[in-house]
């Protein structure tokens, strides 16, 4: 294992901060890991010296997962490896990558798998909640289009994953979030897309938001795979359009336009550019918060409630697809019967502002709750895990859990506890 940085040390500082600037930790030692040889030195050095163990890649938990105060924080980001295999449509990644070198990677052959929609997220915390982006309703989620896992355990011995390979674990590791191990290496399945995307937006005044999005829900249900719809509500506005992947997508267009008068924004770009274009160029100094709910359906009580924004912002985006072809059975990931996903979100930058900000975010998530039917396991933030999970598969997770990691030493994540352990309180509250 390379030296351990330590406060007052180069690069400190850096390696502690996060997306989220609420979190402001201070491990007493930070690993950073270039191989899997130093994440097994890590883990050991930690459970020797019973530090608690934080694992970093893109930092993008909101409740600051990845640094632990005290602990260690074992950082994966110089792993950051990449190779593509093209003609076998593989990419092999390592456990620090982010999702922009992924894409990137891929890209130079034009193939792509399923990424999140931010190019500064880790591959890593992305695809062991589930992983959903613009590719899913035509590939699945990106857990389901991982191959192979090459995992640390708890005891800092080396395992692989796949469909013949440890299978339960596999099964675990495809939604089941970092509560098993390390995982040092993704092997993914690749598709070929092209370079190509399609971004259309309609807005309109907030007075017309009922309308445009039942309009808009109706439409959802016939989309073409290659389509995600996105919806987003602010104060003043109601958004609608979609997401197109690969050729073709202006056939939508008449149909939206049809909805009314409305300012329009229809633009191509390349995927890469489609894959960055949400990024946060001014990086992780904003104070962040947000809530998220699942919706099997969207009725029209639900969307008067969506309309009641109390000066924050709200997204829906749309699912099914491939992703509700896997059976629930399949992976750990649940809820694949969702229609649509709401998130609502807010940063800032005065830290006075955080019972305020904090608090109208919780009331209007609470007022959308009747209609949910869980929520995403990444979008989890003082939630009880069974939001991510029904019973049964929490159940066969905590088996699972129980197995690899007896002792809850991955327990900075959305934590699956193993069977008689105590409760873990979270950084952050509900």
């Amino acid at each position: 294992m390379n030296k351990l940085l330590q406060a007052g040390d180069a690069g400190y500082d850096e390696a502690r901060s996060v997306w989220n600037a609420m979190v402001d930790c201070h491990p007493a030692a930070i690993a950073r890991c270039h191989d899997t040889a130093d994440v097994v030195a890590a883990v050991r050095f930690a459970r020797e010296t019973g530090l608690e163990i934080g694992v970093r890649c893109g930092g993008h938990s909101i409740a600051g997962h990845a640094v632990p105060d005290g602990g260690l924080m074992i950082d994966l980001t110089p792993m950051n490896a990449v190779r593509v295999a093209p003609e076998r449509k593989r990419a092999y990644v390592q456990g620090g990558a982010l999702l922009g070198e992924l894409d990137k990677a891929a890209q130079r052959y034009g193939l792509a798998t399923t990424a999140g929609n931010v190019s500064h997220t880790g591959v890593g915390g992305l695809t062991l909640g589930g992983g959903m982006g613009w590719l899913a309703r035509q590939f699945g989620l990106a857990c389901d289009n991982v191959v192979s896992y090459e995992l640390v355990t708890a005891d800092g011995d080396v395992v692989r994953a796949s469909a013949d390979e440890n299978s339960e674990l596999f099964w675990g590791l495809r939604g089941g979030g970092g509560n098993f191990g390390i995982v040092t290496s993704f092997e993914f399945r690749l598709h070929h897309i092209g370079t190509r995307a399609l971004v259309a937006e309609f807005r309109y005044p907030s007075a017309a938001g009922f309308d445009v999005l039942r309009a808009w829900r109706e439409l959802s249900t016939t989309a073409p795979r290659e389509a995600t719809f996105t919806a987003s509500i602010t104060a003043d506005a109601v958004t609608v359009g979609y997401v197109w992947v690969g050729d073709g997508g202006y056939e939508l267009l008449d149909a939206f336009q049809a909805l009314g008068p409305a300012d329009e924004y229809v633009e191509e770009m390349p995927y890469l550019t489609l894959q960055s274009r949400d990024d946060s160029v001014q990086g992780h100094r904003y104070r962040r918060y947000w809530k998220g709910h699942y919706f099997k359906s969207l009725p029209d009580d639900a969307i008067h409630a969506l309309l009641r924004t109390p000066g924050v912002s709200a997204s829906l985006q749309a699912y099914g697809g491939a992703i509700a072809d896997v059976a629930d059975d399949d992976a750990a990931f649940s809820h694949r019967d969702t229609q649509f996903e709401f998130v609502t979100a807010t940063r800032w930058e005065d830290p006075a502002e955080d019972p305020t900000r904090i608090a109208r975010l919780r009331d209007y998530a609470a007022t959308l709750a009747p209609y949910a039917g869980g929520a995403y396991l990444n979008v989890l933030n003082g939630d009880s895990i069974d939001r991510a999970f029904p019973p049964a598969k929490l159940a066969r997770l905590t088996a699972l859990k129980t197995q690899y990691d007896p002792h809850n030493t991955f327990h900075l994540n959305q934590n699956i506890r193993p069977a008689g352990s105590a409760a873990v309180v979270g950084m952050m509250g509900g």
